[in-house]
C-alpha cells in the first residue's frame, strides 16, 4: 500500500483509506516565514500536525524541515496524496515526481457532483439552491421527497437577539487540557519569534481541538448539551458570552479532524431520536453541508481569477490598527476578541468585522489574507468566497443577492455591543455619531452606480435619494477614512 502524505489539514482518519496505512506528515518552518499568523492559530496548526504524529507513532514518517521540497527530497517511495485545498499546494504536488494526487475528501458533496449541477444550472449558483440539491442527493432531513417539516430553511426562526440577561442556560463548551506536545509548540514558537518569524494576536490557552478525540468529544457535547440552543440564537452576539451555543468545530472540520459528514448525521439524530428543534438542527446542517460545502466549491469552480475580484473598486490598504489586531485602538467591540481567541462567529465576522470593511473600502485580496491568517479556522477556500463573494461584494452578485452592510442598528439589535459605546447607532452626523450607521449611508453613496438595481435594494436606494444630509455624512466619513471606530 502507498504511503499517504497528509497534509497539516488532512488530519482526520477519513483521509486513510485503512487504519494501519503507513504515513507521511511534513512540518514546514517556512509556512511561518511567509505569513503573518496569529500566535493561536499558529500553535493549534503545529499541535495538530504534532499530535497526529504521535498517534500514529511508527505508522507515520514524521518530517521536520525548512520547506516541503527539502523534506521530500529524502522521501525514497512513491507517495499518494488527498487533493490539496489551495491552488499553490495542488500545483506543487502535481509538479512533483511520485506523487498521485487523489480525489479530495473533508466535505460533503464532491467536486464532480458539484460540477455537474453547477453546470447543468442557468445564471447565478446560489447557496439555497445547492443546499437543496445536497439534502436530496445525500437524504439529509429527508421525509420521503419532501424536506423534514415540509421546509427547507428554518431561517426565520434562528435570528433571534440575545435575550436581555445575557445568559443563554447552555453548559459551557469542553475546552482542551493542554499537554507536553502543547508545551514543546509554545517554547518553539516563542523560539521562532525570537528568530524572527512575525506573529500577531495575544498567544492564550488552547481553546480548539487538536485531535480527532478531542473534536470528537467537542461535538457529542454540542449535540447532547447546546445544539437545542444553537438555532434561535445563531445570529446573535454577546459582549461576555462569545461561544453563546455555537459548536466551535470549524476549526476541526477545516484542519481535516472531523468528517462534516459524521457531524450531519450526529444532528438528524439528536433530532429524529432525541427530539431536538428541527430549526435548530437545520440550521447547523446548513452551515455545515450548505454553506461550508458552497465555499470549498465555488472556491473551485470559479477559479483563479475569482479571488482577484474589485468590483467596487476598493482601494484603500488595511490599516496598521487592523493589521496588528490593536484592540485598543477601537472603541466599538470585536478586534478585542480576534486578539484574545483567534475567533468570533460568523455574525460578527459578517456584520461587525466585514461591514466595516466594506464601508471603509479596504482592498478585498488584503482582507481574505487576514481572515485567513488571523482565525484558527482560516484558509484560502475558506476566506475567498466568505470576503470576496459575500462580506465584501466584490464580484457583484455571483454569489449573493445584495451587499452585507448595515448601520449601528442592525448591531444595537442583534447584540449588546452599543450599551456604554460613546456612539449613537441612530445618529449619523456629528460627535456622537456611529460609525456603522454614517459608514452605511457613505457606502451606498459612493457605490450606487456600482450596486446592480435589484428588488431588495430598490427601498434603501430610495431612501438614500431622500437623505438632506447625505453631503454632510459623506464628507465626515472621509474625514474619518480608515481610522478605527
Amino acid at each position: 500500500m502507498s504511503r499517504r502524505w497528509l497534509f497539516a489539514d488532512q488530519l482526520g482518519p477519513h483521509f486513510l483509506d485503512e487504519r494501519k496505512q503507513p504515513v507521511l506528515l511534513i512540518e514546514s518552518k517556512a509556512v511561518f516565514r511567509r505569513r503573518v499568523y496569529h500566535r493561536q492559530k499558529a500553535h493549534l496548526i503545529l499541535s495538530a500536525l504534532r499530535h497526529r504524529a504521535a498517534e500514529l507513532g511508527d505508522q507515520a514518517v514524521f518530517l521536520r524541515g525548512e520547506t516541503y521540497g527539502e523534506a521530500l527530497r529524502t522521501v525514497r517511495e512513491p507517495l499518494e496524496v488527498s487533493h490539496p485545498t489551495s491552488r499553490r499546494a495542488l500545483e506543487f504536488v502535481r509538479n512533483r515526481g511520485g506523487v498521485t494526487v487523489l480525489p479530495a475528501r473533508g466535505h460533503v458533496t464532491s467536486l464532480e457532483d458539484f460540477a455537474d449541477w453547477a453546470d447543468g444550472r442557468r445564471g447565478t449558483l446560489r447557496m439555497e439552491a445547492f443546499y437543496r440539491f445536497a439534502r436530496e442527493h445525500h437524504g439529509v432531513l429527508m421525509d420521503g421527497s419532501e424536506p423534514a417539516g415540509g421546509r427547507w430553511s428554518f431561517d426565520t426562526e434562528n435570528r433571534e437577539p440575545p435575550p436581555k440577561d445575557g445568559r443563554l442556560g447552555v453548559p459551557a463548551p469542553p475546552m482542551p487540557k493542554e499537554d507536553d506536545i502543547d508545551a514543546e509548540v509554545r517554547a518553539d514558537l516563542d523560539r521562532w519569534a525570537r528568530e524572527g518569524i512575525r506573529f500577531t494576536g495575544r498567544d492564550g490557552p488552547r481553546r480548539f481541538p487538536a485531535t480527532t478525540g478531542e473534536a470528537t468529544a467537542r461535538l457529542r457535547h454540542f449535540l447532547r448539551h447546546r445544539l437545542a440552543a444553537f438555532g434561535r440564537y445563531e445570529d446573535a452576539m454577546l459582549s461576555t458570552d462569545p461561544w453563546l451555543a455555537h459548536s466551535l468545530l470549524s476549526s476541526s472540520f477545516n484542519l481535516g479532524l472531523l468528517d462534516p459528514m459524521e457531524a450531519v448525521r450526529g444532528a438528524e439524530r439528536a433530532y429524529r431520536r432525541q427530539g431536538a428543534p428541527l430549526a435548530a438542527v437545520e440550521g447547523f446542517v446548513r452551515q455545515v453541508m450548505g454553506w461550508r460545502d458552497y465555499i470549498w466549491h465555488t472556491y473551485w469552480y470559479f477559479g483563479r481569477g475569482w479571488g482577484d475580484s474589485n468590483e467596487l473598486s476598493a482601494r484603500r490598504s488595511l490599516p496598521d490598527w487592523w493589521r496588528d489586531l490593536d484592540a485598543d485602538a477601537v472603541d466599538a467591540r470585536c478586534l478585542a476578541d480576534v486578539r484574545d481567541r483567534a475567533w468570533v462567529h460568523h455574525i460578527p465576522r459578517l456584520m461587525v468585522l466585514g461591514n466595516y470593511a466594506l464601508q471603509r473600502g479596504w482592498r478585498p485580496a488584503e482582507l481574505v489574507e487576514w481572515f485567513h491568517t488571523r482565525f484558527v479556522d482560516g484558509y484560502e477556500w475558506v476566506m475567498t468566497g466568505n470576503v470576496v463573494g459575500m462580506s465584501q461584494y466584490a464580484d457583484l452578485g455571483r454569489m449573493t443577492t445584495k451587499p452585507y452592510v448595515a448601520g449601528g442598528a442592525y448591531i444595537n439589535r442583534m447584540s449588546d455591543y452599543c450599551g456604554g459605546c460613546r456612539y449613537d447607532p441612530r445618529q449619523r452626523v456629528g460627535e456622537d455619531a456611529c460609525p456603522f450607521t454614517a459608514g452605511y449611508w457613505a457606502f451606498l453613496a459612493r457605490n450606487r452606480s456600482r450596486i446592480p438595481a435589484n428588488a431588495r435594494m430598490a427601498r434603501t436606494m430610495k431612501q438614500l435619494s431622500r437623505l438632506g444630509d447625505l453631503d454632510a455624512v459623506v464628507a465626515q466619513e472621509k474625514r474619518r477614512g480608515s481610522d478605527p471606530p
